[in-house]
């Protein structure tokens, strides 16, 4: 597609619900797929509570019972939030503005199960509801084609990870800790792309909180500053399958549980998950070939001071939020759908051996038009 301007760049809007639930993303970029040529606007539309455990019950039903979603009422609201956050997003722009008019949506949906092994992945929301609504083209279904040729599905975000940090001295790593924390790997050429999931993110310590507090997490770390981490457990469950597996590899969020924490208070829970959390991340950054010169975290969980302090302690390498170079740490997954549509419109690969263990440079996406 030819932009105005003569060039070969898209306006693309980019969708995300991810696992740590709490709800839309939703960001404008503009590129070719290969390279970022400007950052439009973004905001996150939160989830109401009564919809937000609506879809943490489905999904942990859904991982419990090993069942993909059938609830129609659920998918159509999940489809509706995302519209609205789209259209709220649009309407903050002028109207004359490049913004205003995207010529593709990347639609990620919301994962409900997660299960690569038998070659199955489900991302929930009707793209031909958003793209007729919206009149925009719709990427959706991102990672089935990866999974059927034999990939892990995930984690996606890489390529548009490398672009972001095209112009830095690798080696370098970019954490994102969503409710699941995976790690990327970039060497200076993109054949050497590595990424995998890492562990834990925001996920079991969100819901730790909300059932002890009824908070809906722990804001700035400080619940978990005050407690005290049971070392035997943390021991017991870094000893786990997962971690001893190298890469590629990747989570369901069910993949982990709160059982084996139920006996601390309140505060050690806490702190014992962040550091659950944290261990894991480091676990996976000496996993990598080589140590990064740097490491930058993206996700919610760069919000959490305790974690983070852990993190620069833990580390064997320097750890910044991706602000130090100008990013919008939250706002990343929801560009790197942008971007990943427009891959997609191209038929450029998303997914690499490197990052999701497919054997060859794999094409995703499913292009939906307006009716």
């Amino acid at each position: 597609m030819k932009r105005s301007n003569g060039n070969a760049d898209f306006v693309a809007l980019g969708l995300m619900s991810g696992t740590s639930l709490d709800g839309v993303d939703a960001a404008l970029i503009e590129t070719d797929g290969e390279k970022i040529a400007d950052i439009g606007p973004n905001l996150t539309v939160p989830y109401p509570s009564s919809f937000r455990s609506r879809l943490t019950d489905e999904v942990r039903e859904a991982g419990n019972c090993d069942r993909p979603t059938q609830d129609q009422g659920l998918i159509n609201e999940l489809t509706k939030f995302h519209c609205d956050a789209a259209v709220r997003l649009l309407d903050q722009v002028p109207a004359d503005s490049k913004w205003s008019q995207p010529d593709v949506i990347g639609f990620h949906g919301h994962t409900t199960l997660h299960r690569p092994e038998r070659g199955f992945t489900q991302q929930i929301g009707d793209a031909q509801v958003l793209a007729s609504r919206l009149k925009i083209p719709v990427v959706s279904d991102f990672r089935q084609n990866d999974v059927s040729e034999g990939g892990e599905g995930a984690p996606l975000a890489p390529i548009y990870h490398a672009a972001m940090f095209e112009a830095q001295s690798k080696p370098i790593a970019v954490v994102n800790i969503g409710g699941i924390s995976n790690i990327t790997f970039i060497r200076e050429r993109l054949e050497g792309l590595i990424a995998f999931d890492t562990g834990p993110g925001n996920g079991l310590l969100d819901r730790w909180v909300e059932e002890k507090t009824g908070a809906l997490f722990d804001a700035d770390g400080y619940l978990a500053s005050m407690g005290i981490s049971d070392q035997v457990i943390l021991d017991t469950e870094l000893r786990g399958p997962f971690f001893k597996k190298s890469w590629p590899k990747s989570l369901d969020r069910s993949d982990f549980n709160l059982e084996p924490f139920s006996g601390l208070n309140t505060a050690d829970g806490a702190a014992t998950l962040v550091e659950f959390t944290v261990k894991s991340i480091v676990l996976g950054i000496k996993q990598c070939p080589e140590t990064p010169k740097v490491v930058f975290i993206t996700g919610g969980g760069r919000h959490n001071k305790t974690l983070m302090s852990q993190l620069g302690k833990y580390c064997p390498c320097p750890v910044y939020p991706v602000e130090n170079q100008r990013w919008d740490g939250d706002s990343v997954e929801a560009q790197a759908f942008a971007f990943i549509a427009v891959r997609s419109m191209r038929s450029l690969p998303i997914t690499f051996s490197g990052t999701t263990g497919v054997l060859r440079p794999t094409i995703g996406g499913k292009i939906t038009q307006p009716c």
